[in-house]
């Protein structure tokens, strides 16, 4: 295999990552040997490359800061009204080369490092990634961050600053095995701890009614320790602030109480509060109700609010003293926008502040939390709704407890004045779920506490209206909306994908970076024949490069001619990636017959999947039947490299920068009704993937967009879901009737995948016979084939790729710039502007 070229190389034929000229080479090449020398290298000759790697780092960080310092002052200047993006979860990835983009710092960073006689991509490979998500939800608050600056809102984001973010997978013997992602060991070369603005945090004690108010008295305290994390616009000289917040134990900790000779396990307990901000929860869409959890969601959300009412009181030009104490204007300058349930503990927060420390009147207080806040709904699933046990809020936060029991009393009243004598109606809506242990409903929580609901794609948000939050929507149904997700250009084509990126821009220009709607102008190339050697040449040579990879990483030998099909999933039953492997397992058993009629020339390379929850046994037991297949179908002669099972470990963000531009096929197969929206479906069809897919969450917006015959939609809509639910779902019905089923069924339980343990896949075999909430059977044969038409049209490549030309066109829509234009206008009262604000070197 001829090796592709390299990204470095690209570079240096391209334009669209930004002219070299741009900034002067020579002074980038002299920052960088003086930030060498900081490191305490005297010689070049002793440095290692994380030395390189550094040194880059904080020269690339210099053209940031007076970017940084001036945005913030500009926004002192203007007092615009602020955005704050709560959110659990931000899954940044790498931080360089996105900066690099983003400030059109490339090339001459390329340039410089080239005459320095340095490996850019080496350099690159050295940032750890910032993995502080799971997974969709995470990576989407990263790409909002780049939208939210790069059109230009005094937006900041804030989370917790996890030592350990998601873990690291190893595929040992077949098996997942966890390891800790220690991603700060080397430490971070793009945060700035902030001390000054450390805040107290507190948790347990009682509470004290008196006729002034009451107080929250006899806490521990927490220290929150903020950290700062600069996020550059794209070329419009705004960078705005990541605030991620690190527990400290207060001096004091446990050290009043210890007796003597109790000193050093006084010092020793300190960890205790220092573990909020420890670890990540893998968990995703799935509800752990632990003491620490609920912590970390109300640590984040207590200092930031702290943040906000201190920037909130001082952010008055020409005033040094504090200026504002009428929080009747909080509302005016102030939008938070709760990213999931996660953060709704902000809402009690907010009138606990407003009501005992701020002394405002309950009715007053509401209101403005009311229209300050608002709620994004990521998820349908029942078991990833947070239901917290009054029991342990009463114990953790028990001023709170209070404060939510009064919302819910008020809350309940109003039902029944709309709705009289509608007791079950009361029971539904109510904040407090009775029976068995008490909880409180935190989606409910939010949307009472909330003037904005929305769902993440259209039809998403129409099933809340219709099933999950009808109560609510009939009640108050000016309150939901629809925000369709969106992923950022700039990272996810533009960084990923240059090639495709150069081609674009060859023919529309660079402007359809900022404004993705411009790529609706490609359809005119739909039939040129130029255009379609250029996109099927640059798809080509990134399945090289990625094969390449495989082949350095997995130890095998890809065929880079095969259709690479591509699931990049969390492992959820939802996300079906146990339909996928009936599919190879029915196509591998199909290879007698296709070799006799010579029809086995596909190739379908199956990329999958992501990681499970450390707890999650029956994810962890499909990653056991993916790897057990790969083992059995890449080792049959017979196949050869017409058909290769790969399960990437250890997906993170950067190797999805890897795999998403190598795709051929985008697997989106949820059963309908259960995925929210989906982003790595935009991604893959961004970068010139097909997708085949149900029509389900953010699917069937792209296939509007597109044209549904430019994807390969298959399978049960939500209402023939719902009508199979009705009539009763019996996977035997499929079983016995398709023989192709039953054969691969047969071959799971039987020990062909597991010959050393037969009985290993038994208990996912009786999850699909007999307690499969996800209905993969009634689904297979049409996804089969649908499959069989896949095959069919890659066998004619310009046609494949008049459809991909297709889709690329109609990405614009799958802009997060798009999406945060829409919360901005719609939801938090502000708006996006494109202008850019004066350099810290322009004079004028």
């Amino acid at each position: 295999m001829s090796k592709p070229l390299s990204d470095h190389d690209r570079r240096k034929q391209i334009s669209v990552r930004g002219l070299a000229g741009v900034e002067n080479v020579s002074d980038l090449k002299q920052n960088f040997n003086r930030h060498l020398h900081f490191t305490l290298v005297k010689d070049r000759n002793v440095a290692t490359r994380r030395d390189y790697y550094f040194a880059l780092a904080h020269t690339v960080r210099d053209h940031l800061i007076g970017r940084w310092i001036r945005t913030q002052q500009y926004y002192y200047e203007k007092d615009p009204k602020r955005v704050y993006y709560l959110s659990l979860e931000f899954y940044m990835g790498r931080t360089l080369q996105n900066t690099m983009v983003n400030l059109g710092l490339e090339n001459a960073c390329d340039e410089a490092m080239y005459q320095l006689g340095l490996e850019m991509e080496e350099l690159e490979d050295m940032e750890e990634d910032a993995g502080l998500g799971n997974g969709g939800l995470g990576r989407l608050a990263a790409c909002f961050l780049d939208s939210m600056a790069s059109l230009g809102l005094a937006a900041y984001g804030y989370g917790i600053r996890y030592e350990f973010g998601i873990f690291n997978q190893k595929i040992v013997n077949g098996w997942q095995v966890e390891e800790a992602d220690d991603w700060l060991r080397y430490g971070n070369p793009w945060e700035k701890a902030r001390p000054e603005y450390m805040r107290p945090v507190h948790f347990y004690g009682r509470t004290e009614h008196h006729p002034d108010g009451v107080k929250w008295v006899d806490t521990q305290v927490v220290l929150a320790l903020p950290y700062d994390t600069p996020v550059p616009g794209y070329r419009n000289n705004i960078v705005n602030t990541m605030r991620l917040w690190s527990a400290k134990a207060p001096c004091d900790f446990n050290l009043k109480d210890f007796n003597v000779g109790g000193y050093i396990q006084a010092v020793l307990d300190r960890n205790l509060a220092e573990n909020i901000s420890r670890v990540l929860y893998p968990n995703d869409n799935f509800f752990e109700g632990k003491e620490l959890r609920l912590k970390q969601e109300y640590f984040v959300v207590s200092a930031t609010l702290q943040d906000i009412i201190r920037r909130f009181k001082v952010s008055k030009f020409g005033s040094r003293e504090i200026a504002r104490t009428d929080f009747s204007k909080l509302p005016d300058k102030v939008a938070i926008q709760l990213n999931d349930t996660h953060p709704a503990m902000a809402i009690p927060e907010l009138m606990r502040v407003l009501v005992d420390e701020e002394k405002l009147n309950w009715e007053t207080a509401w209101d403005i939390c009311v229209r300050t806040c608002a709620y994004t709904n990521h998820t349908v699933l029942p078991e990833a709704l947070e239901r917290w046990p009054v029991e342990l809020f009463a114990h953790l936060l028990p001023r709170h407890l209070e404060i939510v029991y009064e919302i819910n009393r008020r809350h309940l009243e109003v039902i029944a004045a709309k709705y009289p004598g509608d007791v079950d109606r009361l029971r539904r809506m109510s904040l407090i779920e009775e029976g068995g242990q008490k909880r409180i409903n935190m989606a409910h929580l939010c949307i009472v506490g909330a003037h904005a609901v929305n769902g993440v794609a259209q039809i998403h948000s129409d099933i809340l209206k219709a099933t999950v939050f009808k109560d609510f929507y009939e009640m108050e149904p000016h309150k939901f909306q629809n925000k369709t997700n969106g992923i950022t250009p700039r990272r996810w084509l533009v960084m990923c994908n240059p090639g495709l990126a150069e081609a674009i821009a060859e023919r529309i220009g660079e402007d359809f970076i900022r404004d993705l709607d411009q790529l609706r102008n490609l359809v005119k190339f739909v039939n040129d024949e130029a255009f379609i050697r250029d996109i099927a040449k640059v798809k080509q040579e990134n399945k090289m490069k990625f094969a390449v990879h495989l082949e350095e990483h997995y130890k095998v030998k890809i065929n880079p001619n095969s259709m690479f099909d591509i699931q990049v999933k969390r492992i959820h039953e939802y996300k079906r990636q146990l339909l996928n492997c009936l599919h190879i397992i029915t196509y591998y058993n199909r290879k007698d017959a296709f070799k006799m009629l010579r029809l086995f020339n596909i190739v379908s390379l199956t990329v999958a999947l992501l990681q499970a929850a450390p707890g999650y046994h029956t994810a962890k037991m499909i990653i056991r039947l993916i790897t057990a297949i790969g083992e059995v179908v890449n080792n049959d002669p017979v196949v050869g490299d017409r058909l290769k099972v790969i399960f990437l470990e250890n997906y993170r963000v950067t190797l999805a920068e890897k795999a998403i531009p190598a795709a051929d096929l985008s697997e989106q197969i949820s059963t309908a009704g259960t995925e929210a929206s989906g982003t790595g479906n935009m991604k893959f069809m961004l970068n010139g993937a097909l997708t085949i897919g149900t029509m389900d969450g953010a699917n069937v917006e792209m296939a509007e967009e597109a044209g549904e015959g430019n994807l390969f939609i298959f399978g049960m809509r939500v209402d023939d879901v719902e009508a199979l639910d009705n009539r009763g779902y019996h996977a035997e019905e499929y079983y016995n009737r398709l023989p192709e089923l039953k054969q691969a069924i047969d071959q799971i339980a039987g020990g062909f995948f597991s010959p050393k343990q037969p009985d290993l896949f038994k208990e996912i075999v009786n999850m699909l016979m007999h307690h499969d909430r996800f209905k993969v059977f009634a689904d297979y044969e049409d996804y089969i084939k649908c499959q069989e038409k896949v095959n069919a049209l890659y066998k004619n490549p310009k046609e494949w790729t008049k459809k991909v030309i297709y889709n690329i066109a109609g990405c614009g829509k799958f802009s997060s710039d798009r999406t945060i234009a829409q919360y901005a206008r719609e939801i938090w009262g502000v708006e996006p502007t494109l202008e850019k604000i004066p350099a810290p070197d322009d004079k004028h």
